[in-house]
């Protein structure tokens, strides 16, 4: 399965897994932007980011770890 920057929820799990400890709350954009392009099931355009995109994944994530 390949993700691209819709599938946020996807991403804010495989996110978890890959970052158990982090808590997503405190992470920069730029390090979430990083992190979900080095997702290995990745494949989409990087630069097709956004902040509201961003911010999808990183609230699907904070609700993934609650």
């Amino acid at each position: 399965m390949s993700l691209k920057w819709v599938d946020t929820l996807e991403i804010a799990i495989a996110l978890d897994e890959a970052h158990p400890d982090v808590d997503p709350k405190y992470i920069r954009f730029t390090d979430l932007h990083d992190w979900v392009c080095e997702l290995d099931d990745f494949d989409d355009d990087p630069k097709h980011s956004g902040e509201k995109i961003l911010e999808a994944i990183q609230m699907a994530w904070i609700e993934e770890k609650d």
